[in-house]
């Protein structure tokens, strides 16, 4: 909940996305439905009326597979 708004973040049945670091790259892989949850994510945080620094926390114990380096989606509408 931002600013008395609620935003639901939903995930596509049988999703599957592992983050990896690999030093100078982030490798974001996922089954189709895993792109289709991120996309959705990111299009929550686009809402209008969603405030900047309105942010997202993916992690092992909130979806991303064993062994991924959390990741975390954030919109800054700063210019």
């Amino acid at each position: 909940m931002t600013d008395r708004t609620t935003r639901v973040f939903t995930w596509e049945e049988g999703a599957r996305i592992e983050v990896r670091n690999l030093g100078s790259e982030i490798v974001i892989e996922a089954n189709a439905a895993g792109l289709k949850t991120l996309a959705g994510h990111l299009l929550t945080l686009a809402q209008d009326g969603t405030p900047d620094g309105a942010h997202l926390h993916l992690e092992e114990n909130t979806g991303l597979e064993e062994g991924s380096v959390g990741l975390v989606l954030e919109r800054c509408d700063d210019e």
